[in-house]
């Protein structure tokens, strides 16, 4: 996926989930956060950030000229758009490489319906059909990427209905995006919401596939990259 317009910046402050203040070409910004998470190891003042510019804001109706979409840690780009994990999940799974880790993928749609959840993503396999839910990945920690950074009931729902669709006969499938490149291997945050990861080692033992992926992340774009190790401990 690509962005069209970019700019770079110097964060300040977040005065709350949904807005940054931003230093760009010398002037402080109000910017849009595309990403309502925490990220207060990333977010800190001082911290290089890019943006998304969106010239027509006004027309548009939109409060704020600009978005915040990635943030640099140390050497590391970090991609924080919390709706680019499901466009590049979608791009993946038309790609060659999803093929090799699933057989004869077709029928991908967006936004599907099951029960009391609303999947990422479905699909149809040269076997059966199958659901994807995606999650992207910004926190990392001596190597490691790690989900959630926030206790998440959301995701916890999302497991407890996978898990169910696998008892139904269908491929099930949880995709960690990892908005970034250079991380050693993917773990659940034991530390943060122990239930979210016990439960997820229950959904893989039930037949879930757990997977995760690094990205390439570039101030223009990110797309999915390699397989990352999952590790449950």
């Amino acid at each position: 996926m690509k962005y069209n317009d970019i700019a770079a910046g110097t964060f300040i402050s977040r005065p709350n989930r949904f807005i940054a203040v931003v230093s760009v070409g010398g002037r402080e910004q109000t910017v849009h956060v595309k990403n309502t998470g925490r990220c207060r190891e990333l977010l800190v003042p001082g911290a290089r950030v890019i943006l998304e510019r969106h010239a027509d804001y006004q027309e548009a109706g939109r409060k704020t000229e600009y978005s915040l979409i990635a943030v640099y840690k140390g050497d590391m780009l970090v991609n924080l758009d919390s709706q680019a994990p499901n466009q590049a999940a979608e791009e993946w799974l038309r790609s060659y490489e999803a093929e090799r880790l699933i057989d004869g993928i077709h029928d991908i749609r967006r936004e599907v319906s099951y029960r009391k959840s609303r999947f990422d993503l479905s699909f149809a396999t040269a076997s059966r059909s199958a659901f994807m839910e995606v999650k992207g990945v910004t926190l990392e920690r001596d190597g490691a990427a790690m989900f959630p950074d926030a206790p998440t009931e959301r995701g916890l729902r999302h497991l407890l209905e996978l898990e169910e669709a696998v008892r139904q006969g269908y491929l099930a499938f949880i995709l960690f995006v990892i908005q970034m490149k250079g991380v050693k291997y993917f773990a659940p945050n034991w530390e943060t919401h122990e239930e979210f990861a016990r439960t997820l080692y229950e959904a893989h033992r039930m037949g879930v596939h757990v997977v995760a992926y690094d990205c390439q992340v570039r101030e223009d774009s990110m797309e999915i990259d390699e397989p990352v190790e999952v590790q449950w401990k």
